[in-house]
């Protein structure tokens, strides 16, 4: 029974790219998930750190549906809580299906550190459940991540999760995904961005991702990405209204086809 167990994890997991790490952000999915340095309600997934920016109320709702199978469909939600001093984060995602599920619910609190770096933790309750004949794995992990602002144009991210390599399964040692993100933007103009990221799953390859956005027409932006390991190409739109942003896009693997996503963040007002 746990080797049918593990094979139905190796497989699965190959396909969603790790045990409960998602990032749920139509505007990260739409730029191969370069999204380090993202500072808005989405780094509750991206990296917490970059969270500590995060000077309005926010939630964010998500959804895709990988390679157009009904069974590997994800769902999100983040918020972030400005307090007087630093942002309180929760989140959760759910991905597959009654026989495959992946979830993870999580906590976090980030903070300003100086006036352009900031750093944040997050912990998450995280697990994994096959049918009823194979049963279900639940634990605590957690993550990490820095965000530093070098000037108004360029930004650098550092996020890990699963810090402390969490186990799965005492069959060959099998662990939930530890996964690195170092990356990096440059905001060239006032409408156009160019980000860069590197992504080491301890269990997979190192991943190369570049995204770039574009600001065609006022709050109208044009997305788009390439990811290595496996080679995937993304693209994506997105509408900002004052306080509502709309993004969705797909992304399309060469062999395993196209996968749709859609986000939406509603957020407070500014104050001055």
């Amino acid at each position: 029974m746990i080797r049918i167990l593990t094979l139905l994890l190796v497989v699965s997991t190959s396909i969603a790219f790790g045990q409960g790490v998602t990032t749920n952000s139509a505007r990260s999915m739409s730029m191969a998930n370069a999204s380090t340095t993202f500072n808005d309600v989405w780094a509750f997934y991206n990296n917490p750190g970059a969270l500590g920016d995060v000077e309005q109320f926010s939630i964010g709702l998500s959804y895709e549906n990988r390679f157009l199978l009904k069974e590997l469909q994800t769902q999100g939600i983040a918020i972030a809580i400005p307090l007087k001093v630093g942002v309180l984060s929760a989140g959760g995602d759910v991905f597959g299906y009654r026989n495959y599920r992946s979830y993870r619910a999580g906590l976090g609190y980030s903070m300003k550190l100086s006036d352009n770096f900031f750093a944040g933790v997050q912990l998450n309750y995280q697990g994994l459940a096959l049918s009823s004949n194979y049963g279900s794995k639940n634990t605590l992990t957690a993550g990490a991540g820095i965000y530093a602002k070098v000037t108004d144009e360029w930004k650098i991210g550092v996020s890990v999760f699963n810090l402390g390599r969490a186990k799965l399964s005492d069959f060959e040692d099998d662990r939930f995904s530890t996964v690195l993100r170092l990356g990096t933007s440059f905001k060239f103009s006032k409408k156009f961005l160019l980000s860069f990221e590197g992504e080491k799953d301890l269990d997979y390859d190192f991943r190369f991702k570049t995204g770039l956005e574009y600001e065609a027409l006022k709050n109208f932006y044009v997305r788009g990405g390439v990811t290595t390991h496996p080679i995937e190409v993304s693209f994506g739109l997105g509408y900002h209204f004052d306080q509502v942003h709309i993004d969705l896009g797909s992304s399309y693997h060469q062999i395993l086809g196209w996968s749709p996503h859609f986000s939406f963040v509603f957020q407070t007002k500014a104050t001055n």
